[in-house]
């Protein structure tokens, strides 16, 4: 699996989504995952809708094995959803 979030510096759902991805990473061999400054590459919120193909307002965007998923929230959810993370001891 491979994750892909276009974020910016100081956004707390951007440090959340890269918090969760560093703890996949941790937890499972087969997952991998890219954090981009949309600031630092200089993608604005046009480029950004193209790549994700409708409207944003909001970042972090997240793509899971090149598939939109949305942001944190959606993220988190995919991740509960499908058990990525075990429970806790």
């Amino acid at each position: 699996m491979f994750v892909v979030i276009f974020g910016r510096p100081g956004c707390p759902y951007c440090v959340r989504a890269v918090q969760l991805s560093e703890q996949l990473v941790e937890a499972r061999d087969d997952f991998k995952f890219k954090y981009i400054d949309i600031h630092a590459e200089g993608i604005s919120k046009a480029d950004l809708e193209k790549t994700v193909g409708k409207p944003v307002e909001t970042v972090p965007q997240i793509f899971i094995d090149k598939e939109h998923v949305g942001g944190c929230t959606e993220f988190e959810q995919y991740v509960r959803d499908n058990q990525l993370l075990s429970a806790p001891a």
